[in-house]
């Protein structure tokens, strides 16, 4: 390797101290569900509003694999009569409450770097759900930690994270940046419909933070990005039309459509073939065997997604070992999921194991990275 071969230094991860668990869930849900049958029950009986039905514990598990999710805001959310993260809007002065967990979880991995905030060059926000248009957030980061250079923000939605990886490795490779943190805030709650029965259960809050470095910067262990692989396709089978140009709120009339919406099975369907085919295509292309891959890190989505393009990929069901979980304890956190199972099981792999970390949703985007462990 040389002194511009990208790799991988650190990562970080902070985790919100409160948490939701299905059965919580489920008894805020049909409270609510209840209460709205009673209140509409004449216009259900004429057949002018359709009659909602109860969500349970077991349906939540089988559909997902989703056992809780932590939050930031978790009273307001299981509030029959609110149902959504509620907190305090903080003045221009204040660090905003993306930044603030952003922050967190880039501390954590420049710790586990020895490294300080001083001898990073560039911070990437890249996450799904942007607190605001401007000024950018990962700009503020860069200001909380004290960094000099430059941040941006990206989107692409759950491939955010690998996407800004990609991006890290690049400005390394270029010489344009020798240290770039990818820090991906997720807070899900704000723009999930905890009153649909077939999403509500689906995401939790959480950020990550991911350290890109020269090689001859980077500490023992480190990761060797081999190389990575990034994919679009357009779909509205995944959308959310909250923004400036669409505002709502859930309290107002129409606010569902602009909330989280998908087609989960045409989501199913269309997205675990054109993963677990880039996969194989992009190992190949390195020089890899799909099947030798020591771990693969997957976007945590969906249980039945992940068993399938890892059974595609390896060619068999794939043990917890080789594609582990953490969807059950932290939900879906968008972007973050598979940098959150990176962070938590990586580091009992030996020198030389190489493993995947991979993204796939709205977009619909897909993204790969395949690394090496260093010793």
């Amino acid at each position: 390797m040389s002194a511009t071969t990208p790799v991988i230094s650190a990562t970080g991860l902070y985790t919100p101290p409160e948490s939701i668990s299905n059965a919580e869930l489920v008894t805020s849900f049909n409270t609510y569900v209840e209460r709205f049958n009673a209140a509409y029950a004449a216009e259900i009986a004429a057949g002018t509003v359709a009659e909602l039905q109860p969500s349970s514990v077991e349906f939540i598990e089988k559909a997902s694999g989703i056992k809780a999710r932590h939050v930031i805001s978790k009273a307001p959310i299981l509030d029959p009569e609110i149902m959504a993260p509620r907190w305090a809007e903080r003045p221009n002065e204040e660090i905003s409450v993306l930044a603030e967990i952003g922050v967190k979880a880039a501390e954590d991995a420049l710790a586990r770097a020895g490294r300080a905030a001083a001898d990073v060059d560039a911070v990437l926000c890249a996450a799904s759900n942007m607190q605001r248009a401007y000024p950018a957030m990962a700009i503020e980061i860069q200001q909380e930690l004290g960094i000099e250079g430059f941040g941006f923000d990206m989107n692409v939605a759950c491939s955010s994270a690998t996407f800004g990886i990609q991006t890290a490795a690049d400005y390394v490779r270029a010489g344009h940046a020798r240290s770039v943190l990818v820090v991906s805030p997720e807070v899900c709650s704000g723009h999930l419909n905890w009153r649909d029965r077939d999403s509500h259960f689906i995401f939790g809050d959480v950020a990550t933070a991911v350290l890109v470095e020269a090689e001859d910067l980077a500490p023992r262990p480190h990761w060797e990005i081999v190389g990575t692989r990034l994919k679009t396709v357009f779909s509205n089978n995944i959308r959310n039309n909250f923004g400036f140009l669409n505002r709502a709120t859930p309290d107002t009339a129409g606010a569902a459509d602009k909330l989280f919406v998908q087609e989960g099975r045409k989501v199913f369907k269309e997205v675990v073939p054109m993963v677990a085919t880039m996969i194989v295509e992009e190992a190949q292309r390195l020089g890899l065997e799909p099947a030798a891959l020591r771990r693969l890190w997957l976007h945590q989505a969906n249980q039945g997604m992940n068993r399938l393009i890892s059974q595609r990929v390896l060619g068999h069901e794939a043990s917890e070992d080789e594609s582990p979980t953490v969807l059950d304890t932290y939900g879906n956190t968008s972007s973050a999921g598979s940098i959150i199972a990176f962070h938590l099981n990586s580091a009992d792999l030996a020198p030389g194991d190489t493993g995947l970390i991979c993204s796939f949703g709205a977009g619909y985007s897909a993204g790969t990275v395949f690394v090496r462990k260093v010793g």
